[in-house]
């Protein structure tokens, strides 16, 4: 399919948008190929710097559009493009390094690499995932994602059109009452103290860490919305099954996790890996009721770069 093909797309369509940023790609690429390293090395490190933010189309199709594919029961997508995504992840951090060690050679050499593969996610998009996913999905499907993009982000210069276009709704102010078969409907009583529901949500939105959590059944039913997430999340993970909302290579690991807390043998995992140049701790939670029985897992994410600096003490206010 080509795009005259997709000419009949609306304004702020998904779709539309996504085949907005191809062109922002390639016009990068573009500008990325006709600059030599070695003579404008700093020019051709800002183009870079820019084609990395695919990041975020990356992310808008991992959190928002596989999860409406895999609610029509095609999760092909999740599974083999999310491992593609990764693998062109790991070629911009090679390719990174690299320029970091200022090794002309290797910026050449793993640059072509890195393009083949981006070329190659576009042509599968186009002529396979766009076209297969129009004919699946329905128009409240394309709305609802449209809706969740706006805490991801895209790579254009300015916010795209709303669809419809007259259709934007804050995420802060979205009182959308979901489908929620997946959950228990007395999901508003606490133990200690009393809060409202607008309190809770500020509760949720100020802790500085990211929280998801994911019931008995392995499907998410929640995510805290603060201002700076380490890993992004939207509103198409909720009822989602949680081993669609990692990486293909950490879906073993996740699934074992959960088996154990469901046995009852363990009740935490933790672990720290560097991400973007900071450090994260993240730690899983098993959730038991007063009577031992499994209800589900917390997943705590947290930046502990500037934590981990911390030495002696600090008694005093210091806001200078």
């Amino acid at each position: 399919m080509v795009d005259t093909e997709y000419s009949t797309l609306e304004k702020g369509h998904p779709i539309s948008i996504y085949l907005q940023e191809k062109n922002v790609i390639y016009n990068l690429i573009n500008e990325l190929v006709e600059t030599d390293p070695e003579i404008e090395f700093q020019k051709f490190y800002n183009i870079f710097n820019n084609l990395t933010t695919i990041e975020k189309r990356f992310a808008r199709k991992e959190n928002q559009f596989f999860p409406y594919l895999e609610k029509h029961h095609w999760d092909g997508p999740s599974k083999g493009m999310w491992s593609f995504h990764d693998t062109l992840r790991e070629q911009m951090r090679m390719l990174r390094a690299d320029l970091e060690n200022k090794n002309i050679e290797k910026v050449i050499i793993n640059l072509e690499y890195l393009l083949e593969g981006i070329y190659r996610l576009l042509n599968v998009e186009e002529t396979i995932l766009f076209p297969n996913a129009l004919n699946l999905l329905e128009e409240k499907d394309w709305i609802a994602m449209r809706k969740g993009e706006d805490e991801i982000g895209w790579m254009l210069e300015k916010t795209p059109s709303n669809y419809p276009e007259n259709n934007y709704i804050h995420p802060s102010e979205d009182f959308t009452q979901r489908d929620m078969n997946f959950t228990s409907p007395d999901a508003a009583h606490y133990d200690e103290g009393y809060m409202t529901v607008d309190q809770v949500n500020l509760l949720f939105r100020t802790l500085p860490l990211d929280l998801t959590y994911v019931d008995e059944n392995d499907k998410v039913i929640f995510y805290n919305r603060g201002e700076e997430r380490v890993f992004p999340r939207s509103a198409g993970i909720i009822g989602r099954e949680v081993k669609f909302c990692h990486p293909p290579k950490s879906v073993d690991t996740v699934l074992k996790i959960l088996e154990e807390f469901r046995k009852g043998t363990k009740n935490e995992a933790s672990f720290w890996i560097n991400f973007k140049e900071r450090l994260i701790y993240i730690r899983y939670f098993a959730v038991r009721d007063a009577d031992k029985n499994y209800k589900g897992v917390i997943e705590m994410s947290q930046d502990i770069t500037e934590i981990k600096k911390i030495e002696g003490e600090q008694r005093l206010l210091d806001w200078n």
